[in-house]
């Protein structure tokens, strides 16, 4: 690993049967880097992540995490590794103080100290009166709260979030990117998946655009700017992908919504 580089992939492919889903992609990631990973739904966003995660296996290339080869049989990498999938799982019987107490510990962190961060994390984020409330009571945003806490608590180096503020109100998002500006600063390592691209054009230090398996660009929403006709991290997205026909399927769809 040189320098400050905390990722490193090469020449990285992937296969479902006969999908090619990744061809080929390299990509280098310092330390303290927030990453705006974002593309078309089945770009391999999601491949990627699960693969670095080591959900995903029968890859080919090199994954280096933290200096070492992620494919070399050793997990304690992930210990280090924070978490907010698109579409998760919680036990909805427990409540906040037993579902995040259950995942410091599985982290290896003592119970108090859990407990003590768990509740002061839920009291900063707005949700701290329902620290012992059962899961199921909770709103789509108290949920979320929840899963961005899980994946804090025990401080990782890098993070992975896939549409991370879903349901969370005005108020919230605006913690929230703080936060992400915060853990920057503190040195943490950030790969954003979001279709709000206004979003990702505000948060990231650098955006890496992929489309059908390959890289199509990747550098800061200034150097994109520089690059591409367009203006918006919207337009230039849309520019590279080759998608321009939002307008006239939305005209096409207002005409038959209005037909009497």
């Amino acid at each position: 690993m040189n320098g400050n580089e905390i990722l490193i992939i090469k020449d990285l492919k992937k296969n479902y049967g006969s999908k090619e889903v990744l061809k080929g992609i390299d990509i280098s990631v310092s330390q303290g880097e927030i990453i705006g990973y974002i593309g078309p739904n089945g770009a391999g966003k999601s491949t990627t992540v699960k693969i670095i995660l080591g959900i995903e296996e029968g890859y080919s290339g090199e994954v280096k995490l933290f200096g070492r080869d992620i494919g070399d049989g050793n997990i304690e990498y992930k210990k280090k590794i924070g978490y907010v999938p698109e579409i998760a799982e919680v036990y909805d019987n427990l409540t906040a103080h037993e579902y995040l107490t259950f995942i410091g510990e599985l982290y290896g962190m003592e119970f108090d100290l859990v407990d003590y961060k768990a509740k002061r994390l839920m009291e900063l984020f707005g949700v701290g009166e329902v620290y012992h409330a059962r899961i199921s009571s909770y709103s789509k945003g108290m949920r979320q709260k929840l899963l961005i806490i899980s994946s804090l608590l025990h401080n990782p180096d890098i993070l992975f979030l896939d549409e991370p503020i879903n349901g969370l109100d005005a108020n919230s998002v605006m913690i929230f990117k703080e936060i992400l500006g915060q853990l920057a600063k503190q040195g943490k390592t950030i790969f954003y998946s979001s279709h709000i691209m206004d979003v990702v054009e505000k948060i990231s230090s650098r955006i890496i655009l992929l489309h059908d398996g390959k890289i199509a660009a990747d550098g800061s929403f200034a150097e994109l700017k520089n690059q591409n006709e367009e203006g918006t991290l919207e337009e230039i997205f849309n520019q590279l992908t080759g998608f321009n026909e939002h307008k006239e399927i939305g005209e096409r769809f207002v005409s038959i919504v209005q037909e009497v």
